[in-house]
């Protein structure tokens, strides 16, 4: 008799077991950098130095790796996975892997910073590959950029800072009607929330530091998808580049997976209420979440994703200098880059950022990135109010 277990089972028990050993019935941490050959002979000539997915050299993948990995695909339904270093390791993996020089990429304007200096800067620089940035919150700007060699389009649902929103669906057709590829950053999402390759995708990237991890102590990203697409990613940001997890990193993004679902359960209600607190709240000048009808893009968010996510693009309407004196006024909030801590986090995006032009939101004085996190929403309001007051 078998069962398709629901997705909270599947967070808990995936790539876990009984530990053969000690029979702890938690994995334990395999610091081992070099594992004994095979002693079955075949098995032993078969061995490459560039091998991948078999225990020889952690560089060439890792047991607490491997068991990550196992709990990622299940959780994305995805054939396979990749777990690297970082989020940034793993974007590097998957464009530095896929495109070849004279390829094309057509990018969303709004995307994380690391996205913007590898497609626009390096790459085209070193490698020969162009990039168009467009508008990707509405599919017919991708469809105009389309080249003939468009190789790759990447978006992200929920954009970084301004969580701007982009159609899964609606992409995925247009790239593959051009015989291109489809990668999406899904990191504001989590897949809690949403599952791009269920909608099209060919790649899901996932920074696993934010709200997989969940507790602000790791850094470590994620490349899914086919085995057959990601097999050149694994040997090459793994066993050529180096690109490796460690081992106590990927244990402890294992633990923090394990509570993934309950976490996000509470940062989507807490989000939104503070959402909406914000976008009644006299001192606000503009506020932008998935969830608010009021956001442009929620119809679509509302029909791919389950949950809106824990990151609000909000501005108070108080000075240019204000925005950093705000900053010392939080008593529950923390100042600080990054987002799905158990912290609530806040940033300020300033207005001389060098893609500010490109963030389709009023920055003439700049605004906030805001990481919702698991603190009471009462609590969380208390302090935005409160340090508002204290700066107006």
């Amino acid at each position: 008799m078998t069962r398709e277990f629901g997705f909270a089972t599947r967070a808990v028990h995936v790539g876990q077991g009984i530990d053969k050993d000690s029979r702890a019935v938690r994995r334990p941490i395999t610091l081992a950098n070099s594992f004994a050959f095979p002693e079955d002979p075949e098995a032993l000539a078969s061995l490459g130095w560039s091998s991948v997915g078999i225990n020889i050299y952690t560089r060439n993948g890792g047991v607490n790796q491997k068991y990550l990995e196992e709990k990622l695909a299940s959780l994305h339904g995805a054939e396979d996975c990749v777990v690297l270093a970082s989020g940034v390791a793993a974007l590097h993996g998957l464009f530095f892997s896929l495109l070849r020089s004279g390829d094309h990429v057509v990018v969303a304007d709004t995307t994380y910073i690391a996205v913007y200096r590898l497609l626009n800067e390096l790459f085209p620089e070193r490698f020969n590959i162009t990039s168009t940035l467009v508008d990707a919150s509405d599919p017919e700007n991708v469809r105009a950029a389309m080249r003939p060699n468009t190789k790759l389009v990447h978006i992200e649902p929920i954009a970084n800072p301004t969580v701007k929103i982009t159609d899964v669906r609606a992409v995925a057709e247009i790239a593959h009607a051009g015989g291109a590829l489809l990668s999406v950053d899904n990191t504001f999402s989590s897949p809690a929330n949403q599952r791009p390759l269920e909608q099209g995708a060919d790649f899901v990237v996932e920074s696993l530091t934010k709200y997989i991890n969940g507790h602000g102590d790791s850094l470590g990203g994620a490349v899914l998808g086919s085995a057959q697409l990601l097999s050149d990613i694994r040997l090459n940001s793994q066993v050529n580049v180096g690109g490796v997890i460690s081992p106590f990193a990927a244990w402890l993004i294992m633990r923090g997976a394990a509570t993934l679902p309950l976490r996000m359960e509470r940062v989507n209600a807490t989000a939104l209420t503070v959402a909406r607190w914000l976008e009644g709240f006299s001192g606000t000048r503009f506020v932008w979440y998935p969830g608010l009808e009021s956001t442009p893009g929620h119809a679509v968010a509302a029909g791919e994703m389950s949950g809106f996510g824990g990151v609000i693009a909000f501005d108070f309407d108080i000075s240019q200098e204000a925005h950093l004196e705000i900053l010392q006024h939080f008593k529950v909030i923390v100042p600080a880059v990054s987002l799905g801590h158990d912290e609530s986090l806040i940033a300020p995006m300033p207005p001389d950022d060098e893609r500010m032009p490109l963030y389709p939101v009023p920055h003439q004085k700049g605004f906030f990135r805001f990481a919702i996190g698991l603190e009471d929403a009462d609590d969380i309001i208390w302090d935005l109010e409160q340090a508002y007051r204290a700066v107006v």
